[in-house]
């Protein structure tokens, strides 16, 4: 049974333009080709108009985002396009490119949150999408309007974006299905398998370069402004618009309140900023009426945020990222810094890193409680467990882990823990099979042995 689909005030006139996130005067339309404010150079980012989104109540609006979600009226089923009014309102919905993203389940840790201390614990598994990360969120809204432009006439042979794999997978997907090339620049033999298959199968101009993402991101800027190829990296802040819709969601699944701990890994920190808007666009329409506590988590080994907090951020240096097994954000120079800071201020922020062994046991903890976590979920995971111990999280406090790709894209990273083949490691979650004889004695015993492993390994914290 369906109901029909609720409209908001027809006679509301919605309207977003790029700003400069420094004040610089001025404002861009959404389907101008600019990334940079032409005064200082720093980001832009998009600002709605709220006067058009107050003309309908915030009681209206929950009814008609619930009218909406994960329903099949083209384009509003999707969680993203359907906030269209607070995202994007610019393109005309027959030029949405969209794989109904978004609608990503809320999973209830109640397992992890209990041997860790938290009684209501929650993750947010962004991973479960069309391409098997939350970048589906940002991406449906870029392409979209990249097709909206070609619409209008822009010429636009492409759209590129340096990657290190989920970024370049959902890239190649949307452009796929909207039927515009795609060109990825990914760090040579930084990406995992999975990951590189995506843009390959995709069609994507896919080329490996022998450096880091930072050094693609350096390339990647140089070709599109100077080729009339479309960036599709954080740094254009239209991705941002369809990432802030995890905040929204959050809200809507939680029948309109807010988490009080939301813990982001960071590495450009284009999320970070994301949830941050999506949380006060939310507040300034009154949708909500008080804003979470926002932690994000980085890998110690790419941790330029973290150093910075240290110093109360009165400081940033951009760092040379070292090697670790959360290769998405293995980033040492962070596009969206600026904007992430600004947001950890006014959300009363916390930075925390994770070394390799944290990140990699939490990961695994995890998942015997029936996640199934990427590293760079373990990153955030990790990070958590610090911050309970050390009591900045209280036991009552409803927290929500953003969970941001499969982990089935990281398989190598699951069969090399779960083998122990990571050295200066303990593993102490490794689960290999037990290999035995075709004799019922021999299976007998293997099995009660097993299980009393297991029983001791779920009673470890």
């Amino acid at each position: 049974m369906t109901f029909p689909l609720k409209n908001p005030n027809p006679a509301a006139r919605y309207r977003a333009a790029f700003r400069c996130i420094n004040g610089c005067p001025g404002e861009y339309s959404l389907k101008d080709v600019i990334y940079q404010c032409p005064k200082c150079q720093d980001l832009l980012e998009v600002v709605h108009d709220p006067e058009p989104l107050r003309m309908t109540s915030p009681a209206e609006w929950k009814d008609i985002f619930d009218s909406r979600f994960m329903r099949t009226y083209w384009p509003y089923g999707s969680g993203v396009w359907g906030k269209k009014e607070f995202v994007c309102p610019d393109v005309l919905d027959e030029n949405i490119v969209s794989t109904c993203e978004g609608g990503s389940n809320l999973f209830w840790a109640e397992q992890l949150g209990q041997k860790w201390g938290l009684k209501d614990l929650w993750i947010k598994l962004c991973g479960n999408s069309h391409s098997g990360s939350f970048k589906d969120l940002g991406m449906t809204v870029l392409v979209s309007m990249v097709k909206q432009m070609r619409h209008e006439g822009k010429n636009i042979p492409a759209v590129a974006c340096a990657s290190t794999g989920d970024t370049s997978a959902s890239l190649a997907a949307y452009c796929a299905t909207a039927g515009i090339p795609a060109i990825v620049f990914l760090p040579k033999n930084k990406v995992s398998t999975a990951q590189l298959v995506q843009p390959l199968a995709h069609g994507a101009i896919t080329l490996a370069i022998d450096t880091d993402f930072d050094g693609c991101m350096a390339i990647v800027r140089q070709i599109t402004s100077r080729n009339n190829i479309y960036l599709a990296n954080s740094m254009n802040s239209l991705r941002i618009e369809g990432q802030k819709t995890i905040s929204f969601e959050l809200c809507q699944q939680f029948d309109w309140s807010v988490p009080d701990v939301i813990v982001i890994p960071g590495g450009n920190l284009g999320n970070v900023s994301a949830l941050g808007q999506g949380f006060l666009q939310m507040k300034a329409v009154g949708l909500i009426d008080r804003l979470p506590r926002i932690i994000c988590a980085q890998a110690e080994h790419a941790n330029p945020l973290y150093q910075s907090y240290l110093k109360g951020f009165t400081s940033f240096e951009p760092q040379q990222a070292k090697s670790t097994l959360a290769t998405a954000i293995q980033i040492g120079n962070p596009v969206s810094i600026k904007k992430a800071i600004r947001v950890l201020k006014e959300f009363d922020g916390i930075v925390e890193q994770a070394s390799e062994e944290e990140l990699a046991e939490a990961a695994a903890e995890a998942d015997l409680t029936g996640l199934y976590n990427c590293p760079h979920t373990g990153v955030a995971l990790a990070a958590l467990k610090k911050l309970i111990r050390r009591g900045e999280i209280q036991p009552d406090q409803r927290v929500v882990v953003i969970s941001t790709a499969h982990g089935l894209k990281f398989t190598g990273f699951k069969t090399r823990y779960h083998a122990s083949e990571y050295q200066d490691m303990e593993c102490r979650f490794a689960n290999p099979p037990i290999e035995v004889p075709a004799k019922y004695d021999e299976v007998r015993d293997a099995l009660l042995r097993g299980l009393e492993t297991r029983n001791a390994q779920f009673s470890k914290s």
